[in-house]
């Protein structure tokens, strides 16, 4: 909804239809694409996005806006204290979720059942963190 290419906004290059049919699903089955490609684990493509997670972090954003799992401040409408996937922006060590974008109906659907997902999944292991 927010994301460009080469300057244009990446929406307008491409259809609606292939966003729902190909584009999200291919991303929900990375993993396992990855597994099945290489015959190997897809630990080294998510060992790379924590590298690059804290390099963000750590050396600062130059001002771009990046996606990170960050503790949820209740932004968006996200549960308080969730660790979820936010839009954000580094400096100095620290991060900040970036304010104030306009989330449409079919994102805001995505988000909610993400966070769905996450809120279950913590409730599932809750009882072996105490």
């Amino acid at each position: 909804h927010h994301a460009k290419v080469a300057g244009q906004d990446a929406l307008s290059l491409v259809d609606q239809a292939w966003i729902e049919s190909d584009f999200i699903p291919t991303v929900q089955q990375r993993g396992a694409a990855i597994i099945k490609a290489r015959g190997l684990s897809s630990a080294a493509s998510a060992a790379n996005a924590a590298i690059e997670h804290m390099r963000d972090w750590a050396l600062g954003t130059q001002g771009e806006t990046v996606s990170m799992g960050v503790y949820s401040d209740g932004s968006y409408g996200i549960t308080q204290g969730l660790i979820y996937s936010f839009p954000c922006t580094c400096e100095n060590g620290d991060w900040a979720i970036v304010q104030g974008l306009s989330i449409n109906g079919f994102s805001q659907e995505k988000m909610s059942a993400t966070e769905t997902e996450l809120v279950e999944e913590r409730d599932a292991v809750a009882h072996l963190l105490k």
